[in-house]
């Protein structure tokens, strides 16, 4: 089983966010950290803001921030969003199935069971986890880095208008 490229930024979208905790993140300086492309990542934001992982705040000082503490979103959270199908063998997929076998076979049963099994990893370990778990990883993405006037280019987060 591989993952997509879209599960693989995606996390790796959100683990920029956790690392940048307390301020917007833009995706132009996400995409240069990561080497990808903004419109890619655009793609992606889309599913994961559906789901609640992420939101988006607009304007010339916009960004996207966690919809949620690092702690609360798993790597399963992340997977299940972004990955079109877990059909492992043609038994798994939807529709006619031309294997005689399907109802009997002891593969569709053990491929289940390694996929529950891959799932219950991916539920034990969250954004903040892996994000810890790289104690450089502010300097790692650029994110301790200073524009050419000295200046932070962080944009602290500012509460909504009432």
């Amino acid at each position: 089983m591989r993952l997509t490229k879209q599960t693989n930024y995606a996390v790796r979208m959100l683990m920029y966010c956790a690392a940048n905790e307390g301020y917007l993140s833009r995706i132009p300086e996400i995409a240069k950290a990561y080497g990808v492309s903004e419109l890619f990542l655009f793609k992606i934001l889309q599913p994961l803001t559906k789901a609640g992982l992420v939101e988006t705040v607009r304007g010339r000082n916009g960004g996207v921030r966690l919809a949620k503490p690092a702690a609360n979103i798993s790597l399963f959270d992340v997977v299940r969003v972004t990955e079109d199908s877990f059909a492992m063998a043609e038994c798994f997929e939807e529709g006619v199935v031309e294997c005689p076998l399907v109802d009997s076979c002891g593969l569709n049963s053990a491929l289940r069971k390694a996929l529950n099994a891959f799932f219950d990893v991916l539920t034990e370990y969250s954004i903040d986890d892996l994000v810890k778990a790289r104690p450089q990883i502010n300097f790692l993405l650029g994110l301790d880095e200073l524009d050419h006037r000295g200046i932070a280019k962080k944009m602290p987060i500012t509460a909504p208008a009432a």
